[in-house]
């Protein structure tokens, strides 16, 4: 699909990240990221975190909460903005279930997956939940297609499933129900988001699944009567391990939780 291979944005350098948070801020990025399975399989507590700079990416420092009750803010992971690809449509759809057609009432088949945005502003003290930011998500039903767009292989305009936004709440969370992503040849599983911090500023990039557990889902219906897909995180040169959900088995489905930390202009 056309657009789906240009790279956009950066990560920081060390220098950089230096200059933005000094030396103490350096121990926490190295210190408060997850722990590497290698794998990225399914597990049932999900540590995600992260720090990502609005039109580019930057690192985000984590604060310890002072009480049980205080709110969690992201770790100090870094998280690469890559290409929009196919197929962003401006629907100003505001909606935390994106599994129907608002239009028939459809409801896409698949297996469901709860995806939640704990989105925070980046400062030189640390991240604080960001409020009112407007978190887009769309991508591809159990078959590869996208709603309300017209390509060479299908025409669904005017229908609108799998496509939504939210607006972060006081304490900066989106929440999504959708179903796990198809996929589509040349392209390894993924989810497309935007985060508008405000009226100014965006930031662009995907989600990625673990291959063991897209092969898992893949072998049920809707998705197993599409066959072998073609390309894994491996080959797709759009994949990037920071941006590799970490996915907990539910009792209806899966549920993934991505902490993005934003530098408001």
């Amino acid at each position: 699909m056309d657009n789906d291979d240009r790279q956009v944005g950066r990560i920081l350098s060390r220098r950089e990240v230096l200059a933005l948070f000094g030396a103490a801020g350096i121990t926490l990025l190295v210190g408060c990221g997850p722990q590497q399975s290698g794998s990225g399989a399914t597990t049932q507590a999900p540590t995600t975190g992260a720090a990502a700079q609005a039109p580019t990416a930057a690192a985000a420092a984590a604060q310890a909460p002072t009480t049980a009750a205080a709110a969690a803010v992201p770790a100090c992971v870094v998280r690469p903005e890559v290409t929009e690809g196919p197929y962003y449509v401006n629907e100003n759809l505001v909606r935390s279930d994106i599994r129907s057609d608002p239009n028939t009432g459809a409801v896409k088949d698949g297996t469901p997956l709860v995806l939640t945005f704990n989105v925070s502003q980046v400062a030189s003290s640390g991240c604080t939940p960001l409020a009112g930011a407007t978190v887009d998500v769309w991508h591809c039903d159990a078959a590869g297609i996208y709603s309300d767009v017209s390509d060479p292989s299908f025409n669904t305009k005017g229908q609108q499933f799998l496509r939504g936004s939210q607006v972060t709440d006081a304490n900066g969370v989106a929440t999504f129900t959708t179903i796990y992503p198809g996929w589509y040849s040349g392209r390894a599983v993924h989810i497309h988001f935007k985060v508008h911090p405000d009226s100014s500023s965006v930031f662009t990039s995907q989600l990625f699944f673990d291959d063991a557990l897209s092969d898992q889902v893949f072998t049920q219906p809707p998705y197993a009567s599409k066959g072998q897909r073609n390309t894994l995180n491996s080959n797709d040169g759009i994949y990037k391990d920071a941006l590799l959900l970490t996915v907990t088995k539910t009792g209806q489905g899966y549920a993934a939780t991505f902490d993005i930390g934003m530098q408001k202009a």
